[in-house]
């Protein structure tokens, strides 16, 4: 591969945890900050910017932060998305369909997590986060 070519990939981190109580998190976002600085250090990564969220992800379009990193992808000001976990940056098929999309059109070329260590890969990026999504109950028993 010709790396004169190749594109660098610029990250934002981006650390979220819900609104519910401190108890029921899986890592603080101060810990996921951490982790994921040394990971980024680890493996040579260009972190542009860190993003920090104390939302729930239930539902889409509800994350300020998400959805100006959202637009900041759009707008190329990053084009990798280094968190924790899949299910940081989604918990319902609004804002995975936006990641989706993103990915689709070339502008997010990498989302690294602690579970995804290599160079975005589709299928195992979708399969991963879809196993987070939050299903609304009375979606469940419709024939």
């Amino acid at each position: 591969m010709d790396t004169s070519q190749a594109t660098t990939t610029k990250y934002c981190l981006y650390a979220r945890k819900s609104t519910e109580s401190d108890e029921l998190q899986a890592l603080s976002i101060d810990s996921q900050i951490k982790e994921m600085l040394e990971m980024a250090k680890k493996e040579n990564m260009e972190i542009v910017e860190i993003r920090k969220e104390s939302h729930s992800a239930k539902d889409s379009g509800q994350r300020p932060v998400f959805n100006q990193l959202i637009a900041d992808i759009r707008a190329e000001m990053f084009n990798g998305i280094l968190c924790w976990a899949p299910d940081r940056l989604s918990r319902n098929a609004g804002d995975l369909g936006a990641i989706i999309d993103l990915m689709d059109q070339g502008k997010i070329l990498n989302i690294r997590t602690q579970k995804i260590t290599r160079d975005t890969n589709y299928n195992d990026f979708l399969i991963t986060t879809s196993q987070s999504i939050t299903i609304n109950p009375k979606y469940l028993n419709q024939a």
